[in-house]
């Protein structure tokens, strides 16, 4: 498939993007050139590939969910810039 001047232009405009003129019949090439590789990639036969995330397979580490107490609060405040009566202190954003 092979893309015009003005199919370029086109969708150079539907994608907000300023071209030139003289930039039209090098973004054509690239575009038809876009457009042949994918023609290529629909030659591919893919029947019975399972479709993957990744080269290999593997599995998200997972830790179990656990409902805690908390107590952690002296270690979250630690970090804080500004902590005053176990909340963190922040500038008044509110007039």
């Amino acid at each position: 498939m092979s893309i015009t001047e003005d199919e370029a232009r086109k969708v150079a405009h539907l994608a907000r993007i300023a071209v030139k003129d003289e930039a039209l019949p090098a973004l054509a090439r690239e575009l038809s050139g876009i457009l042949n590789f994918m023609e290529q990639l629909n030659e591919v036969d893919v029947e019975g590939v399972e479709p993957m995330t990744g080269v290999t397979p593997m599995r998200l580490k997972r830790r179990e969910d656990v409902v805690t107490s908390g107590g952690f609060a002296d270690k979250i405040m630690s970090n804080a810039p500004d902590a005053r009566e176990g909340f963190f202190a922040v500038p008044k954003v509110v007039e």
